[in-house]
């Protein structure tokens, strides 16, 4: 089963935001970073089975050596109670429930019929301008585009009007996966089926690639995203919490 390749999975997604130094320990992927993106400064783990808390403080004191907070991006499972209460004792609190879902790139490609959006190598200046712009944390933004647009090998996808890209994605390619990351709507242009030709444009790059599995992420809170990627085919695999120091 694909949601069996937990290691696959986050292997890909710290790749797709190329933190600035990865570490494993005991089983578990530790990004560290400067900038605002969660997935490229936490630790995650490979497998999702029951570990020594002990691992909490090993991983802090590996944060500690970077001079970096200690996030864990800790999956809601049972087999991690033991390393959620070790979390607590330490002062730490949970938040931004995150969910992990798997897709097939066909099924992605298949379900929006409208023109799919240009793919490029590398992002231009007017996809960089789109997470900039109004509606969205410009501070935030320009991390995700650094992030994002350092990766190697991604693809990034825009849906231009009068020469400003008013929709945006990218796909990042390793361990037998094409991840969807960064996607972003222009407010005014919500609703209008842009995010659809962003998913298709991204799927046909995919597989013209040779690539079948598909994951993406996205908060638990985001309403109108999971409706999006539901219709797309995507169901979750797992649900994840960021833990960090209060």
């Amino acid at each position: 089963m694909w949601s069996h390749d937990v290691a696959g999975v986050e292997r890909a997604t710290v790749l797709a935001v190329s933190p600035e130094a990865v570490e494993e320990l005991d089983g578990w992927l530790l990004a560290f970073d400067s900038g605002t993106v969660g997935r490229a400064k936490s630790a995650a783990p490979l497998q999702h089975t029951a570990c020594d808390e002990s691992v909490v403080g090993k991983i802090a004191a590996r944060y500690a050596a970077h001079d970096l907070a200690p996030i864990f991006r800790l999956p809601l499972l049972a087999c991690f109670d033991g390393v959620r209460r070790e979390l607590a004792l330490r002062g730490y609190s949970a938040e931004r429930p995150t969910l992990v879902q798997l897709g097939s790139v066909s099924a992605m490609r298949a379900t929006f019929t409208q023109p799919p959006a240009e793919i490029a190598t590398s992002p231009d200046a007017a996809w960089a301008a789109l997470f900039l712009g109004e509606g969205f944390d410009p501070v935030d933004g320009a991390s995700r585009v650094a992030k994002l647009g350092s990766a190697h090998g991604s693809l990034y996808a825009s849906v231009r009007e009068a020469e400003a890209t008013v929709a945006a994605g990218a796909a990042a390619f390793s361990h037998g996966w094409a991840s969807v990351h960064g996607m972003r709507t222009a407010p005014a242009f919500r609703g209008r089926g842009m995010a659809g030709r962003v998913l298709a444009g991204l799927a046909e790059a995919a597989l013209s690639r040779g690539f079948e599995r598909s994951f993406l992420q996205v908060e638990a809170s985001n309403v109108a995203a999971l409706a999006l990627y539901q219709r797309a085919g995507f169901t979750t695999a797992w649900c994840y919490e960021y833990w960090r120091p209060a």
